[in-house]
């Protein structure tokens, strides 16, 4: 039950770092919330909690290829913000997300990337 916790708190402070960090520096915030810090953290865990080679292999790889469908979001959202405002905007960014994901599972599946 520890070690559970102390994985949320320290989790939690990354991400409660990285936004505050970008209170105070756009480019600084963003360039760390574009880090796979979460990435990172879940390898972590995944290794010391002795899973296998190969689960943890596997988390790294899968997680390139739910990235890049994830990308587009980043464009929109910004020229999204300004015409619907915040709520309206990720909202619809979510929905570019979901639609870009669906495409990119698609297309990546004849090659062998089982991505759904």
């Amino acid at each position: 039950m520890y070690w559970i916790i102390t994985k949320y708190l320290i989790t939690a402070a990354v991400v409660v770092a990285v936004s505050e960090v970008a209170k105070r520096s756009d480019r600084l915030g963003a360039l760390l919330a574009s880090l796979p810090l979460v990435t990172l953290l879940a390898l972590t865990w995944l290794y010391v909690e002795k899973q296998p080679t190969e689960k943890i292999a596997n988390h790294a790889w899968y997680t390139f290829w739910y990235v890049v469908p994830t990308l587009p979001m980043f464009l929109a959202f910004p020229f999204l913000l300004g015409r619907f405002g915040f709520w309206p905007a990720l909202g619809l960014s979510a929905v570019i997300t979901v639609v870009c994901f669906a495409a990119f599972a698609v297309c990546v599946k004849p090659f062998g990337i089982r991505l759904l």
